[in-house]
């Protein structure tokens, strides 16, 4: 037992000398190794008495433990050691200046949203919000979209499954659109109303025009004596400010949505070549929105009478506005994650569009 002592004692003493990760292994390979001096003892067990045995065994287990736990102790404290000289050697002092070079970009999708708040802020908008995940009934029931819909077959649609219930009619949804939103701004707000709701938004598809998540804006107004020349003149005048133009061509073509009634696709003028498009002139058409006026069932399902009250409501994807009025041809490059694309088509932080202080122009784009 005098040996089990004395090596407990230089072995402690040794532990707690040690300078690095590497020394305190040497230890444990020296005491607790398959030739280190506690095994050794163990070996010799085996001449023993019985009463001998039973009590060096005891001694020795307990050393063993003791060694184990002073290691582990020793071992933490040197890594913690070790991690702050790290930290200390490799201080970086945030307070310098970054490098032009490596000054990040504002993604274009971000710069459009501040786009078309500030616009539809001058105009009076509030800004709503919903949750990415739906009930049927916000995402199709209220919104008059009957259960035959093509939109809510499951090869255009996510469907989650309701822990709660093994009915299909009550899975949830990855919303489709952001229309959603509108029902719920009717069932909690009373009008006048007057909201944008921007947002992500999915469904299953992926081209160069399409991706599985992408953003949209929709927007809606209810009020008394509310016509389609609101609308139009709504709609007229956003597209004159986010393309910055003074002047810009449009048409409405009549269209179909359950959710509103009647219903119309507009177009604004452009001007098409192999090479370019431009916008605002030209004899040519490009469809940008949908829109038209709300659908008296929608207005009963958010609690708002019809008899009453009337609106419009109007959808546009952000993505695709970006596409049009910055000149990214494939919308999948928006999430791809690559720098040197962002560093392309991305924007100066900080310069915040407005309407007094510009939109894009406010900035610009870092190409």
């Amino acid at each position: 037992m005098e040996n089990i002592e004395n090596l407990k004692s230089t072995t402690l003493a040794q532990i707690a000398a040690a300078q690095d990760l590497k020394a305190l292994e040497d230890i444990r390979v020296n005491v607790l190794g398959k030739k280190g001096s506690v095994t050794e003892l163990m070996k010799g067990l085996a001449t023993l008495s019985v009463e001998e045995k039973k009590e060096m065994g005891k001694g020795l287990n307990i050393l063993k433990s003791e060694i184990e736990n002073a290691l582990d102790a020793r071992r933490q404290s040197l890594a913690e050691a070790e991690l702050n000289a790290k930290l200390a050697r490799e201080t970086i002092d945030v307070t310098l200046p970054i490098r032009p070079e490596n000054q990040g970009r504002i993604h274009p999708v971000s710069k459009i949203y501040e786009e078309v708040i500030a616009i539809f802020g001058e105009m009076g908008f509030e800004v709503a919000e919903g949750p990415d995940i739906e009930d049927q009934f916000h995402n199709f029931n209220a919104l008059n979209t009957p259960a035959n819909h093509p939109a809510r077959q499951m090869q255009d649609t996510f469907y989650i499954p309701n822990p709660e219930s093994d009915n299909f009619d009550d899975s949830y949804v990855v919303r489709t659109q952001t229309s959603s939103v509108q029902i719920r701004t009717m069932e909690a707000k009373r009008p006048p109303i007057r909201i944008i709701a921007p947002g992500r938004t999915y469904r299953s598809d992926y081209d160069a025009t399409h991706t599985p998540m992408f953003h949209q804006v929709e927007g809606l107004v209810i009020d008394k004596n509310i016509t389609m020349a609101h609308l139009k003149g709504c709609l007229y005048d956003f597209v004159k400010a986010f393309f910055e133009l003074d002047d810009i061509p449009v048409r409405y073509r009549p269209s179909y949505f359950p959710f509103t009634e009647p219903s119309a696709e507009m177009d604004i003028g452009c001007k098409k070549t192999k090479t370019e498009l431009k916008i605002g002139a030209g004899d040519d058409w490009l469809e940008i929105l949908g829109c038209g006026m709300v659908h008296p069932n929608v207005l009963r399902a958010g609690g708002i009478d019809p008899d009453e009250y009337q609106g419009f409501a109007f959808g546009v994807g952000m993505d695709r506005l970006a596409m049009l009025k910055y000149g990214i041809p494939d919308l999948r490059t928006f999430f791809e994650s690559d720098v040197r694309w962002l560093k392309h088509y991305g924007f100066v932080p900080l310069d915040e569009a407005s309407m007094t202080g510009g939109l894009s122009n406010n900035g610009g784009a870092a190409r």
